[in-house]
């Protein structure tokens, strides 16, 4: 079975006194999740808006992708599947039956 969606990730950007705040809301066309992300300018360092730009984006979309895993583990969990461990960190699945 072959299933299409389209998701779309908008980000805001608010440069103010050589801070900068990002929002970044992910819009699944059933519910909305938002991540947030700040930067600042060293005064001792040259202001280059568009550093601050990418360095809050970046930190609002770390935010954002954190919290879609957070609602993930929490459906896999309702749904049933247990954490199992892994070498390289924990990973889903079904339990086994026990018999």
């Amino acid at each position: 079975m072959t299933r299409t969606q389209e998701w779309t990730v908008g980000v805001e950007l608010v440069e103010d006194g050589g801070r900068t705040r990002a929002e970044a809301r992910l819009s699944t066309g059933t519910s909305t999740l938002t991540g947030h992300g700040t930067a600042r300018c060293d005064p001792g360092d040259v202001d280059v808006p568009v550093i601050g730009d990418e360095i809050a984006a970046s930190r609002a979309m770390k935010d954002l992708a954190g919290k879609l895993m957070r609602e993930a583990d929490r459906e896999l969990e309702a749904a049933g599947a247990a954490t199992l461990p892994r070498r390289t960190g924990p990973g889903y699945g079904w339990p086994e039956a026990v018999t």
